[in-house]
């Protein structure tokens, strides 16, 4: 591996593949700072520098991971297709003395944009598009794990709602280690199979467990899947950190069969997140049928310009769905707990 000193930091998901190639170490700064050991001591970092008591925790999280990480000197901040505050961000970032290097997911995705933007980040790491897709072939590997896990969680139904989430989200940046990483899934992967259904476990409060789907960001508070498992219920989707992992049917046609990408751009084409949400909203009917979903949880974060996703996903989405809004890191408030329990009972209720 790299040495330490070529951490890159990423806001979101981007062409890892590039990074690699460049010889780099990627740091998803959502990853480090929802699983730092004092979340809020570095969103308390970023009030002490100016940023406003009302704006996304995510962003004050992400800019005190990095203050308080000497080994990231450079940031690559995805300014179109993510979060409305990232350019300033980066901005933050640039007057401290580090490096930043804007990435854009083209709207509308047209092949000739999308490759324009994959080139321009190749030119700026040093090195080549052909040296990006030898690595998305490894990545390959361990992508066919997190389909695995997946399907594990969904079909198997030998996998929990938060474990599915976290391998999945670490997809982003395949926590710094790919070899690590892929060992980690295999075993992860071996030892869930030879699990006890979880759909068919004791002292279930309805007729059988409630199967969720979880839409929007991944959650701040983590806490949801192990509060749905406590209600007789689990979330057996995972729409946003599913994408991160890049599956086989990220994009798939009309009736709902894969369409693996063929080559690192058309891969960026299929990777729904950054681009409509009426696209997402088709994806996630068709991945409600296959998984017999008996309801939706939409996670939205306060302060984000995401929230207004809910105006077309009520009108596009065919399963219940329920919007639960949260702010910082910890545990859910008493509000949403209370608005998931009566969502789970009534969804049970009338299986």
């Amino acid at each position: 591996m790299p040495a330490e000193s070529s951490r890159i930091g990423l806001t979101t998901t981007v062409p890892v593949e590039v990074l690699l190639a460049a010889g780099q170490v990627p740091a998803d700064l959502n990853n480090i700072f929802v699983s730092d050991a004092d979340p809020d001591r570095l969103v308390d970092r970023a009030l002490e520098e100016g940023f406003p008591q009302n704006s996304c925790a995510w962003l004050k999280g992400i800019f005190g991971a990095v203050m308080g990480d000497r080994s990231i000197s450079r940031v690559v901040g995805v300014v179109r297709g993510d979060c409305s505050g990232t350019e300033l961000l980066l901005e933050a970032f640039e007057s401290r003395g580090l490096e930043v290097i804007p990435f854009t997911y083209p709207y509308p995705p047209f092949r000739e944009d999308v490759g324009r933007e994959v080139l321009r980040l190749c030119g700026r790491l040093g090195t080549t598009l052909a040296e990006a897709e030898e690595c998305r072939e490894m990545l390959s590997g361990p992508r066919w794990l997190l389909a695995e896990i997946d399907r594990e969680c969904w079909k198997g139904n030998r996998v929990t709602g938060a474990e599915a989430h976290l391998w999945m989200v670490g997809s982003s940046d395949f926590n710094g280690d790919v070899t690590a990483f892929t060992l980690g899934a295999e075993s992860f992967l071996s030892d869930a199979r030879r699990r006890e259904p979880l759909s068919e476990r004791k002292g279930l409060p309805f007729a059988r467990e409630v199967r969720l789907g979880y839409i929007g960001v991944p959650p701040i508070t983590p806490g949801v899947f192990d509060l749905a498992e406590s209600l007789g219920a689990r979330f057996v989707f995972h729409e946003v950190q599913r994408q991160f992992s890049m599956p086989p049917d990220a994009a798939p046609d009309e009736a709902g069969n894969a369409r693996p990408a063929r080559d690192i751009v058309e891969q960026y084409i299929n990777y729904t997140y950054p681009y409509t949400v009426a696209h997402r909203a088709r994806d996630i009917n068709l991945q409600a049928s296959r998984r017999r979903l008996d309801g939706i949880v939409h996670y939205v974060q306060s302060f984000c310009h995401r929230n207004l996703e809910d105006v077309v996903f009520r009108k596009l989405l065919r399963p219940p769905m329920l919007t639960v809004e949260c702010d910082c890191p910890g545990g859910l408030g008493a509000s949403a707990r209370a608005r998931i329990e009566n969502f789970v009972q009534v969804l049970g209720e009338n299986q």
